[in-house]
């Protein structure tokens, strides 16, 4: 840290955003501040929402205008913003060098941010629009938590009954996580920080498709909530739809959240299976018990859910009857089964059609 803040320190300025407790304390140290700073400008930032360093009265005039001089706090902007017809909102944010989207789904007692980590996705799942669209790059740490800041002030601003304040965070937006290691784990860190977004690990859930060895690695460094996009049933079918299947099978997978469960807490009650319902190809009776022998030794909570449409795909969602019929074998073979609702899917905000591709409805703001 030393050594980058030298090299760059009159060529460009740092985002803060892109520092959690430890980064910051390396950048206070390196421009010979006390520690104790670090705690006064997270508040400042996270708690407070103030991202003008003029207003940081607990700050000398001296200290503020080094940190001007060398620094910033800059969250993107959102530059279209759509609103659904079931007040789900989603924002185009058009970052430095590409254009990614967040959703945030209001209900009665909560409201819930799914974030993106990653301009595109480079798993290429058949079934989703994001992975059709290929990959561009991972999203810096302060364009995630970036994301959360942007959504709060959007909210706050609408104060209106409909749009409860943000409880959850969902990590299941547009890419894959866990190929975005570190800024994942920098990002997770701010969130939970009593200083920063403060929020317990129990409202935020971290979506993978089981990229096994991040999956091993994330287990010895922290515990989350996880939820595994699953989709399938054995590996002839997944490897169709979820080519990363071709590297971790679902055996390796599986055996890989048997591992991350004998160490996790919060995930004692159950993993969460995601399995996209996909008409007259994973979702007959047959699937439904190959399913259930693959979980029979797995806690887990299984969340069935309805395909989403998006433009020149192939597939069909499941009639709701074969739905119903799969979400009953699994009730009866002692399973905890949800049906997920579908939400935003009139503005391609539903799970699956996140895409940097515009639509006709988007209303500029």
């Amino acid at each position: 840290m030393d050594n980058i803040v030298k090299k760059n320190f009159f060529l460009n300025k740092f985002n803060l955003l892109n520092f959690d407790r430890k980064k910051m304390n390396d950048f206070f140290s390196s421009i010979n501040e006390k520690s104790f700073r670090v705690d006064q400008i997270m508040i400042w930032m996270y708690q407070k929402f103030c991202h003008d360093f003029d207003k940081m009265t607990n700050f000398s005039y001296k200290l503020r205008n080094k940190l001007k001089k060398i620094s910033v706090i800059q969250i993107p902007k959102f530059v279209n913003e759509v609103i659904s017809e079931d007040h789900t909102i989603k924002w185009i944010i058009n970052s430095e060098n590409g254009i990614f989207e967040t959703v945030y789904i209001p209900e009665k007692k909560r409201g819930t941010l799914c974030l993106s980590s990653q301009i595109g996705c480079i798993l290429n799942c058949q079934f989703c629009s994001t992975g059709m669209q290929g990959f561009h790059r991972n999203l810096l740490v302060s364009e995630i938590i970036g994301q959360i800041l942007m959504a709060y002030k959007c909210i706050n601003y609408k104060n209106q009954l409909m749009y409860h304040p943000i409880t959850n965070i969902v990590m299941m937006g547009m890419g894959e996580p866990l190929l975005n290691f570190k800024n994942l784990i920098c990002s997770l860190n701010i969130i939970f920080d009593k200083n920063g977004l403060n929020f317990s690990k129990k409202k935020v859930v971290v979506s993978t498709s089981g990229i096994v060895p991040a999956l091993d690695k994330l287990s010895k460094i922290m515990d989350v909530k996880l939820a595994i996009s699953l989709h399938a049933s054995n590996d002839i079918l997944r490897n169709k739809l979820m080519p990363v299947n071709y590297k971790y099978s679902i055996k390796s997978l599986l055996s890989s959240i048997k591992r991350f469960l004998k160490i996790s807490k919060l995930n004692k009650n159950g993993i969460t299976i995601e399995y996209v319902m996909l008409k007259n190809i994973n979702d007959t009776l047959l699937h439904a018990k190959e399913l259930s022998i693959l979980l029979k030794n797995i806690p887990s909570k299984i969340n069935l859910i309805p395909w989403n449409y998006f433009p020149n795909s192939n597939f069909s969602c499941s009639l709701f009857s074969q739905i119903n019929d799969f979400f009953c074998f699994m009730v009866k073979k002692g399973f905890t089964v949800t049906i997920r609702k579908k939400r935003g899917h009139d503005i391609q905000a539903a799970c699956g059609q996140l895409s940097t591709i515009s639509i006709d409805s988007i209303q500029s703001v």
